[in-house]
């Protein structure tokens, strides 16, 4: 297996001049390019803030079904609290679970299985419900307190 190199010779090649140092005009005119564009970041950023507010958009949703549905926002205040209990009670028992059988309770597909079937889907679903539920709540009270 042959290869090849190819080599340049050396030159010297002078280095280039310094450049010249900018005016106190060219100077201002980049700081107020540089703060222009800052501003441009700026509205970039609160236009990306206000697209990424949860909590505007279930009050515009609240707004929207105010109509339809005009007791849905204390409905999920006063049911908010019942699904947190039921989600802690099913995170106790599932904590008592571990502690009662030890940590070795999961080290079996089967065991890991049944596991699954009695807390998993249960979690699951009910965290799902808990994330829906939750910032209508929160939307209806600060839209109370705004």
């Amino acid at each position: 297996m042959a290869s090849s190199f190819d080599v340049n010779p050396y030159s010297s090649v002078p280095p280039a001049a310094p450049p010249a140092l900018a005016t106190g005009a060219e100077v201002a005119e980049l700081l107020r390019q540089m703060v222009e564009l800052q501003r441009e970041q700026l509205q970039i950023l609160k236009a990306s803030a206000a697209a990424h507010d949860t909590g505007s958009r279930w009050k515009a949703f609240l707004a929207r079904m105010r109509e339809d549905f005009p007791e849905i926002s204390d409905s999920c205040k006063g049911a908010l609290t019942a699904l947190e209990k039921a989600y802690g009670a099913l995170i106790a028992d599932l904590v008592d679970h571990i502690k009662q059988n030890g940590p070795e309770a999961l080290d079996t597909d089967f065991a890991l299985q049944e596991f699954l079937d009695r807390y998993g889907m249960r979690l699951t679903q009910l965290g799902t419900i808990l994330n829906l539920v939750a910032p209508l709540a929160e939307a209806s009270s600060q839209g109370e307190s705004s």
